[in-house]
């Protein structure tokens, strides 16, 4: 029969395989991040360049699979909540064969 210590064992080796206990991790990072937040003081707002740079930061991050890492960074851009919006390749100035 399997000890306590053994089924921990086995249960975050299936959750890090599965990508659930990273995702877990990053969520609690944004969240806690978010309750240390200080509401009292508004962000700057953010300039059309510095969206940009955010947007460029994120699909580095996509795409070498950062995941965990996008997601808090995504937590953290309240501007593209609000917007719904997102850096296309016409915004970045970037030609469509360098375009994913």
């Amino acid at each position: 029969m399997a000890t306590v210590a053994e089924l921990k064992a086995v249960l975050r080796d299936t959750l890090e395989k599965r990508g659930v206990l990273g995702h877990l991790k990053a969520r609690i990072r944004a969240e806690v991040f978010n309750a240390l937040d200080d509401d009292s003081e508004p962000r700057p707002v953010l300039s059309h360049e510095n969206l940009l740079i955010n947007e460029l930061i994120r699909e580095y991050l996509e795409f070498n699979k950062y995941k965990y890492t996008a997601s808090v960074l995504m937590a953290d851009d309240c501007l593209r909540k609000e917007r719904g919006k997102s850096a296309d390749a016409e915004d970045l100035r970037v030609s469509p064969a360098v375009k994913r």
